[in-house]
């Protein structure tokens, strides 16, 4: 299993290492409470080393890369990125990734449990075109900055805010060396990504802890991830489910033209709805398994994919992501599992990409 690029300064933070995406990362520094609080009211640092990095060069990489994804590529302003899915020509989404315009080259952005497979998928799609795929991810790395108090401590350091909009970069300096800093689109949560090489991610990591950033690791993020209702490729979005299922409609562009997939989606579309939503559940009872059937009058009407415990102010709270037939939804209908009984937010989801 590959060490995320920063692991000798995680280990020196007090990390408990383990495996995060395909990735030996940070789970926890000995209070995943208090780690999630710093995501939500404080200014919370953590290791992205589980993202891969792919650059798209070639004459050709603009208009090959956007017949393969969902979201437009060609109409995509220089340090501007989205949220696209890959999928096949049935529709299945087969994996997702940020794209971004970096003017010479793309850059892709995904996990690294799905790195290997997603390689193999567009290079095949490379025939004629004048398309190189080089994966940077020895090269590049990231580390995540969040909460409201996350302007203050980037301040700190000398690192300001250009003014930028969600899914932005901008190129600055710290300390006299370059890194990137990206802008993550959130209806509600200030985040920061900031991308350089191994041994400046370091330097910065320790920085930002003593500038008063919380480390925090990927059982907190795991909490975080749930309570917002954001699928995670593998796990909510599987290579059986369709785009318009998973709620993720900013990942979807309706008008730029073909791309492999696109087809179904449109057909979706234009009959305008599908028969599951991705949602989010408020648990009562025991905590379900992941892969827990959800049932109304007795039929299966969904399945849980995501269950987590959330710090609340009085204890905690049983929350679950998943997938249910929306006849369930709109008749009102009580949905329970083996345990419990799971009730539907009222937004299934609550961040964009």
């Amino acid at each position: 299993m590959a060490k995320s690029p920063i692991y000798d300064a995680l280990v020196n933070s007090g990390a408990r290492m383990g495996e995060y995406s395909g990735v030996e990362t940070a789970l926890s520094f000995g209070d995943v409470r208090q780690e999630f609080r710093e995501l939500t009211s404080g200014c919370a640092v953590y290791d992205l080393g589980w993202r891969a990095k792919v650059m798209v060069s070639g004459n050709d990489r603009v208009r090959w890369l956007n017949g393969m994804v969902t979201n437009t590529i060609k109409n995509l302003q220089v340090n501007r990125g989205n949220y696209n899915f890959v999928l096949n020509p049935q529709g299945r989404i087969l994996g997702d990734l940020y794209a971004y315009n970096r003017g010479e080259y793309l850059l892709l952005d995904t996990e690294r449990s799905q790195l290997e497979n997603l390689l193999t998928l567009l290079r095949r799609y490379i025939i004629m075109d004048k398309v190189d795929l080089v994966d940077k991810s020895s090269e590049l790395s990231a580390i995540g900055v969040q909460g409201p108090k996350a302007v203050e401590v980037l301040k700190a350091l000398a690192i300001d805010d250009p003014g930028l909009e969600p899914m932005q970069l901008a190129d600055v300096t710290w300390a006299g060396r370059a890194i990137t800093l990206t802008r993550m689109a959130s209806d509600e949560f200030v985040t920061y990504e900031l991308w350089a090489n191994a041994e400046t991610l370091s330097h910065l990591w320790k920085a930002l802890v003593e500038a008063g950033a919380v480390p925090v690791g990927s059982e907190a993020l795991e909490k975080f991830r749930v309570m917002i209702a954001f699928p995670k490729y593998g796990i909510d979005i599987r290579d059986r489910d369709l785009p318009q299922e998973t709620g993720q409609n900013h990942a979807l562009n309706f008008s730029k033209g073909c791309y492999i997939g696109q087809e179904i989606v449109e057909r979706i579309r234009s009959r305008g709805n599908v028969h599951r939503a991705f949602t989010k559940f408020h648990l009562e009872g025991e905590l379900p398994a992941v892969g827990s059937k959800l049932q109304a009058d007795g039929k299966d009407v969904g399945e849980i994919t995501s269950v987590n415990r959330i710090p609340a102010e009085n204890g905690e709270e049983a929350l679950a992501l998943g997938y249910i037939r929306r006849e369930a939804i709109e008749g009102g209908a009580r949905i329970t599992y083996p345990g419990g009984e799971a009730r539907p937010a009222e937004s299934p989801v609550t961040m964009a990409s």
